[in-house]
């Protein structure tokens, strides 16, 4: 089973191109934000140390955590000494999530490929899980229309996030392969299949 992470910035397509990849291969995909939704879970590992870090108004009336409430504990006071602390206890707690989930589909054999998605996969080191990164690419402008497309985001936000990401150059330079995703469904599916087949042809995957 090989396991491969995938990445790039926001508006790139990533969920589009895991469409693809899901389409044409044996595979289990895991989503980094699925994965920290879960750890935040009422009995999970993370759930005390959050409540007890940013207070009790961050619950929901069923006393799950209230994913709006917590953001705006965090950035309400504005300290970014506050949103470094909830990573740390959220980041290292996906991780753990993720290599359980890793063991259990290599010991049950069931599929090829184990697909992680993650914008900041190379910030949080998983380059140390993957055995490749995938870096899915399109170019600024287009990212910009499909979030005011799909999103409503304005420009200021867009600008903001893209701002606050990794440049093309970073990606490029951190990950194994491009994945073009400007808008040729067609053109980015066949280059997804040709990787696919490559990797199957050299026994691997």
């Amino acid at each position: 089973m090989k396991i491969i992470g995938i990445t790039g910035g926001v508006g790139a397509g990533k969920s589009t191109v895991l469409g693809l990849i899901k389409k044409n291969c044996n595979c289990y995909i895991l989503l980094a934000d699925e994965a920290a939704h879960e750890v935040k879970k009422k009995g999970q590992k993370a759930y005390d140390e959050l409540v007890e870090l940013l207070g009790p108004s961050i619950l929901a009336p069923d006393g799950e955590i209230d994913k709006p409430k917590m953001a705006s504990a965090i950035f309400a006071r504005d300290r970014k000494d506050l949103l470094n602390k909830v990573n740390e206890i959220i980041h290292p707690k996906v991780k753990e999530y993720i290599l359980k989930s890793i063991k259990e589909h290599r010991t049950a054999g069931d599929v090829d490929y184990f697909f992680i998605e993650a914008a900041l996969l190379i910030e949080d080191g998983y380059r140390d899980i993957c055995d490749e990164l995938w870096y899915v690419y399109a170019p600024d402008d287009i990212r910009a229309d499909r979030l005011k497309r799909t999103r409503g985001y304005s420009d200021d936000k867009i600008r903001s996030i893209m701002d606050n990401q990794s440049d093309d150059e970073t990606f490029r330079k951190n990950c194994d392969r491009v994945i073009g995703n400007s808008g040729d469904l067609l053109r980015t599916e066949r280059e997804i299949v040709n990787i696919l087949s490559g990797e199957n042809r050299n026994g691997r995957g």
